[in-house]
C-alpha cells in the first residue's frame, strides 16, 4: 500500500462521509416563509371579499333600468324586414329619424323589448336599399346620452347620430362628419 500523503484520509471518503461543509437548517426558513404567504393570502382573500361585499351592498336592491318603448311612427319596411331577420321583438317603432347634408338617412328604431336599432341608407326611403352598399343595418345600438346614439359594426367602425351629425369613426382612425339637415 502507498503511503498516504499528508491531509488524506488513510481510506476513500464518498461525499457523504465528507462533512466539511456545514448544512443550514431549512426548517425554519421554510416555516417563517410559509407563514408570511398565509397571512398575504388571508389579507388579500380579505380584502377582495370587502369589495365583492361593497359591490353587492351598493346595488343592493338592483332596480331595472326603465325600458322606454318608442312611441313614434314605424320604421320603414326595409327595417321592419331587416329588424326581423336579427330577432327584434315586435313592430320597430322610430326613436331618431335624420336626414344629412349628403342625403343619407338614419333611423334608429326600438322594438316591443326596449332593444335599439341602426338603419340607414343613402338618398333615403325613396333611393334603392342594399344592405352592405346603400344600406347598414346595426344592432346592438347604445345611447350616449344626450339623444346621442351609437352602434359599432362588424369591421368595427363606429356610427354616432345625434340631431346635429352623423358620425363615423372608421376602425383605422379616419373620421367622417356628416351634417344633419332635417330631423
Amino acid at each position: 500500500m502507498d503511503r498516504v500523503r499528508l491531509g488524506c484520509h488513510p481510506v476513500p471518503v464518498t461525499p457523504l462521509d465528507d462533512h466539511s461543509q456545514r448544512r443550514r437548517p431549512l426548517f425554519f426558513p421554510v416555516v417563517i416563509a410559509t407563514a408570511l404567504l398565509t397571512i398575504i393570502g388571508m389579507v388579500g382573500g380579505y380584502l377582495l371579499g370587502q369589495e365583492r361585499d361593497r359591490e353587492e351592498s351598493d346595488g343592493a336592491e338592483p332596480t331595472p333600468s326603465p325600458v322606454l318603448i318608442a312611441t313614434g311612427p314605424a320604421c320603414p319596411d326595409q327595417t321592419q324586414k331587416m329588424g326581423a331577420k336579427q330577432g327584434a321583438d315586435g313592430e320597430l317603432r322610430q326613436v331618431m329619424w335624420v336626414r344629412t347634408n349628403r342625403k343619407t338617412e338614419v333611423w334608429i328604431c326600438e322594438d316591443r323589448s326596449g332593444r335599439l336599432f341602426y338603419h340607414a341608407n343613402k338618398g333615403g326611403t325613396e333611393a334603392e336599399w342594399i344592405e352592405g352598399k346603400t344600406a347598414l343595418f346595426l344592432t346592438g345600438v347604445w345611447s350616449e346620452g344626450d339623444g346621442r346614439y351609437a352602434a359599432q359594426a362588424f369591421d368595427g367602425n363606429i356610427f354616432s347620430v345625434d340631431r346635429k351629425r352623423l358620425l363615423i369613426s372608421y376602425a383605422d382612425g379616419d373620421r367622417e362628419e356628416q351634417k344633419v339637415v332635417e330631423s
